[in-house]
């Protein structure tokens, strides 16, 4: 069984598991609930988190991708570019090392590194205690950078507003369909490394006709990180997130004031 997320082992691990004895019970309803209750148990911690993310005001992305897609270099560029604009935090997640956590901090953005050994993802838990090295009360977007890798982020709310998946082209444009429910959690697509087309098969619209038939509201950008093309279109939408996030909240504290004024 995964340590992580409950669910059963594949592979070599399992080829190995063969017992002669009889026995009268299953072992699939104990990973069921093994599951359920470990899932449950991060969406009440990312409950207690989004609470504390909205009382702060800070507009919170979950970047999720296979290992190499570019998240760091989106990251880098993206900081460097906007860091004057808007006040960022970062979250690093990897199993080992500091070194994405290293090349954030060069930028000058306060970065926590989050090493989860050997775990596949991040999860509500972990999130809950990186922040608390952060002022996020002087915080307008927290990047969380995940795990690289597409299946088990997927099912770990961390109190995002938002799952952002980075796809780059040096992978076969067929993952939407291969890893549906990572494309079908995030609100956006980046498609990256667009420079390298030239040199690549990768068919960008066939990519997006995959991601649309496996979440029909997803929304799409071309960029390259290296390059700069695009990149006006990601800082646009992160723009109009902050804008929407804070008009939301503001709101949201007039109908409250207004409810307690009637009472």
């Amino acid at each position: 069984m995964c340590i992580n997320c409950g669910c059963a082992a594949t592979g070599a691990a399992s080829d190995h598991h063969h017992h002669e004895h009889p026995h009268d019970h299953d072992h699939a309803p104990r990973t069921v609930r093994v599951e359920e209750e470990l899932l449950a148990k991060n969406d009440r911690l990312a409950a207690g988190n989004r609470s504390r993310f909205r009382q702060a005001g800070v507009f919170v992305l979950n970047l999720v991708s296979s290992p190499g897609s570019g998240k760091t270099t989106l990251l880098e560029r993206t900081l460097r570019e906007l860091g004057g604009q808007l006040r960022f935090a970062v979250l690093e997640g990897d199993q080992q090392t500091s070194l994405d956590a290293d090349r954030i901090a060069a930028t000058g953005v306060p970065v926590r590194q989050i090493n989860t050994g050997a775990g596949c993802h991040l999860d509500a838990h972990m999130v809950g205690h990186g922040v608390e090295a952060f002022d996020l009360s002087r915080t307008d977007i927290l990047m969380i950078e995940n795990v690289g890798n597409l299946v088990c982020p997927a099912s770990f709310d961390l109190g995002e507003n938002h799952k952002v998946a980075v796809l780059s082209v040096t992978e076969g444009e067929d993952k939407p369909l291969k890893y549906p429910q990572m494309f079908r959690a995030a609100t956006l697509l980046l498609i990256n490394k667009t420079d390298l087309l030239p040199h690549l098969d990768f068919d960008v619209e066939r990519c997006k006709a995959f991601a649309r038939q496996v979440n029909p509201r997803i929304e799409i950008l071309e960029l390259s990180c290296r390059s700069g093309a695009g990149m006006q279109g990601w800082y646009a939408w992160l723009d109009a997130g902050v804008k929407q996030k804070r008009r939301r909240e503001t709101s949201s504290e007039k109908r409250e004031t207004g409810n307690g004024k009637r009472g």
